[in-house]
């Protein structure tokens, strides 16, 4: 082979192979702490990550409708599992659990959550924000909450629905709204919020968010990103921002 021809043949071979991208639909709550996830695993693959954050209830409807997805990441199981019982599904694992508190625009005096607690009397007239409270994992873990102390009926009619539990926490941070219930990592990731308040665990059902790989990921880079996610440098990101990680 001449030299010019040796060389290029060379320069061919060196070089990396074609980039695959994965395509992931998450709930809102995990864009901070995902958003690292992914820039981790880009940086040491070489793959791309493109990522649509909603509610875990309008993403599980996309999907189930035919929405090009490789991932799903739910922050409740039920929505995993409607995606499941369409066969969408190749396999999956529960990898975090968060936590359900109330917060307030700007500073405000702390709350103990009980049964005892005067809500209507602290929003004074204003909008306590919540997501959808019968279809989105926040909005329904904090309804939960709120009937299991006795303290639903008092507020239903001062509460502002939200798409998504980041679209509640925007309207508390703004301060459209005096308070809101969302995760701790929400209220870590807004520095106008201040939790003032965190609901009893056994108030609410167990915030777990389960990883789905979907029946459409073919990539190796997409098995890649969903064994990434239960990986320790993903355990140490998630954990900064709040969440805990599933065993």
């Amino acid at each position: 082979m001449r030299p010019a021809l040796l060389a290029a043949a060379l320069s061919l071979t060196a070089l990396p192979a074609w980039a695959e991208d994965v395509s992931v639909f998450a709930a809102a709550s995990l864009k901070n702490a995902l958003d690292e996830v992914a820039a981790q695993f880009i940086a040491d693959t070489g793959n791309t990550v493109t990522i649509s954050y909603a509610g875990s209830n309008a993403l599980a409807k996309q999907i189930i409708e035919g929405a090009p997805a490789d991932l799903f990441i739910s922050a409740n199981v039920e929505w995993v599992d409607e995606v499941e019982k369409a066969g969408l599904v190749q396999t999956r694992d529960d990898i975090l659990g968060n936590r359900l508190v109330l917060i307030a625009h700007g500073d405000a005096q702390p709350v103990t959550m009980g049964s005892d607690t005067d809500l209507a009397g602290l929003l004074d007239g204003g909008k306590l924000a919540m997501a959808l409270v019968e279809s989105v994992p926040a909005g329904k873990y904090g309804k939960a909450a709120l009937e299991n102390l006795g303290l639903w009926d008092g507020v239903q009619a001062d509460v502002a629905q939200s798409d998504n539990v980041r679209a509640a926490l925007a309207l508390v941070a703004t301060g459209e709204a005096p308070f809101g219930i969302v995760y701790a990592t929400d209220a870590a990731a807004e520095d106008d919020v201040t939790i003032v308040g965190e609901f009893p665990a056994d108030s609410y059902p167990a915030i777990i968010y389960p990883a789905a790989l979907l029946a459409g990921a073919a990539d190796d880079a997409d098995r890649a990103f969903y064994d990434a996610l239960s990986g320790d440098a993903a355990d140490a990101i998630f954990e900064k921002h709040g969440f805990s990680v599933k065993d």
